[in-house]
């Protein structure tokens, strides 16, 4: 008796799911979403660790801490506040793609943006002499108006109209050039290239094993994370499910190959209580977006760079979330044959406003911009077609919010291997720019190589953008179509007409 109705319950329970998400009109079943989300999880979790990592400069044992110790207890507060608000935000994040626009799309803080954050407001501020918490607290405000300058624009319909004026050379450039930029970052982080007096950069001393274990840790773990990855629909059943973990499963073995390579041992002690983590959250990532002097930050001429420094940096923030997240809802949908009569993504318009709010709670909770994850297709691939498998995901992020203790014992190294990695990915965009015609390949390498030689996604951005304008004009093959790169030039020509005045510093990027 008891057996049957827990059964009836079950069934009901059922029912009321596949009304909700339409599991079976999409013809999912409910065991197909619950397998679809744990699987876009585990292949987009590395995010929970590099996250904060990227933000926070590897925290409190991590490199600017090394260069600047004093700010140790702050970027130490920090790296808490991100990790929290990460995990809060891609939840939310998350949610929204299941509840509103019901798709098996999953969002966290987008890799590039993070580590182009910390490089303008983090580490910027601790090089232009204020300190990490201010340069933080103002790049919150910044990544808010982004978030919501994104808002409006898909609310308006004037997304579609900058996605489509946009040049397609500019297009498939940025996610390359941002790959180029946080690979770099990568191997920088990892200590596998290292700066050099006569050439810049270099490569490790391997002479000295001090330096040469960590970049060997992190190098090895490099090629799990590829080794792991290259299952991905064996027909080895267990080789197919660790690769769907790969990105997580080779910093785990970096992990371990540091702590035998270096003869060291976690040190438990430093790793920060739960209780203290939330606490910074709270302090000095969520009161950050509401602290007066923040905004007054965000414009001032002496601290991030003025108000054309914060116009460049909210259009360029809110430029390549638009763009990335594009391409993955395009890219994801045609994988799951989920486009309309016109080739879109459906409830494509919904998706891209669940992005947006997204990008403001994230700003509000005290990270950097979230966005939608191109790993979403790893559980598209395992059968997700329905918002389900987002609420599963989701849930799956809240159960990280109490293993913080646990993720402060990763050296920041150990996370390079899914920066290089992710680069890569993103890199292969590359491939799709005409080279055939010069007018287009010439500000598409300006923006693939300028973003990791300056260390800045906006100079990329703006170098490309300007050169495609003066290309244009000075080929009279100028049109309607590109009046949105003009503007978007013009402004870029103004902040390094600025810069060149010596209007603002120039570790605003």
């Amino acid at each position: 008796m008891e057996q049957n109705a827990q059964n009836n319950y079950k069934s009901k329970l059922g029912q009321k799911l596949d009304s909700l998400f339409e599991i079976s009109a999409r013809k999912s079943t409910i065991s197909t979403e619950i397998i679809a989300g744990l699987t876009t999880f585990f292949a987009m979790c590395y995010i929970v660790l590099v996250n904060p990592d990227q933000v926070a400069a590897g925290g409190a044992g991590g490199w600017l801490a090394g260069i600047i110790p004093p700010f140790a207890g702050e970027l130490g507060a920090i790296w808490n506040a991100v990790f929290i608000g990460s995990i809060i935000s891609a939840a939310i994040g998350t949610l929204l793609m299941a509840f509103l626009a019901k798709m098996p799309f999953a969002q966290a803080c987008g890799m590039g943006l993070n580590s182009f954050f910390c490089t303008c407001f983090v580490s910027g501020a601790a090089f232009g002499g204020a300190t990490p918490t201010a340069g933080y607290q103002a790049g919150l405000v910044i990544i808010l108006l982004s978030g919501i300058l994104f808002l409006v624009l898909s609310a308006t319909g004037a997304r579609e109209y900058i996605a489509k004026a946009l040049p397609d050379c500019l297009k498939k450039a940025i996610p390359a050039g941002i790959g180029l930029f946080i690979a770099f970052i990568g191997f920088k982080n990892s200590g596998i290239v290292v700066a050099d007096r006569y050439t810049f950069v270099g490569l490790v001393d391997l002479r000295e094993w001090a330096y040469a274990a960590p970049a060997l840790a992190a190098f090895l773990g490099l090629i799990a994370i590829v080794v792991l990855a290259s299952f991905k629909n064996s027909e080895n059943k267990v080789m197919n499910i660790l690769s769907k973990g790969a990105v997580i499963l080779g910093i785990f073995i970096s992990t371990i190959l540091y702590y035998v390579f270096t003869l060291t041992t976690p040190n438990f002690s430093n790793a920060s209580s739960i209780g203290q983590a939330f606490s910074d959250f709270w302090n000095v990532g969520v009161m950050g977006i509401f602290n007066g002097e923040s905004w007054s930050n965000a414009f001032s001429a002496e601290f991030i760079g003025g108000v054309f420094s914060a116009i460049t940096l909210v259009i360029t923030f809110s430029l390549v979330d638009m763009f990335d997240t594009v391409g993955t809802l395009y890219g994801t949908a045609a994988q799951a044959n989920m486009l309309d009569e016109n080739g879109d993504p459906i409830n494509m318009n919904k998706s891209m406003l669940c992005d947006s709010i997204a990008t403001c709670t994230g700003a509000v909770l005290g990270t950097s911009t979230v966005t939608t994850f191109v790993e979403s297709s790893s559980g598209v691939a395992a059968g997700g077609r329905t918002g389900f498998a987002s609420v599963i995901t989701s849930l799956c992020f809240l159960v990280c919010l109490f293993l913080s203790p646990v993720a402060t014992v990763i050296p920041t190294v150990c996370t390079a291997p899914a920066l290089i990695y992710v680069g890569v990915l993103m890199l292969s965009n590359f491939a799709k720019v005409d080279m055939s015609d010069i007018t287009a390949a010439v500000p598409a390498f300006l923006t693939l190589i300028i973003m990791p030689l300056t260390y800045s996604i906006a100079n990329g951005i703006g170098v490309g953008a300007i050169a495609y304008t003066l290309i244009k004009l000075l080929t009279g093959k100028f049109t309607k179509k590109d009046i949105v790169v003009a503007v978007i030039a013009a402004i870029f020509v103004a902040r390094f007409a600025l810069t060149f005045m010596g209007t603002y510093p120039l570790y605003a990027n």
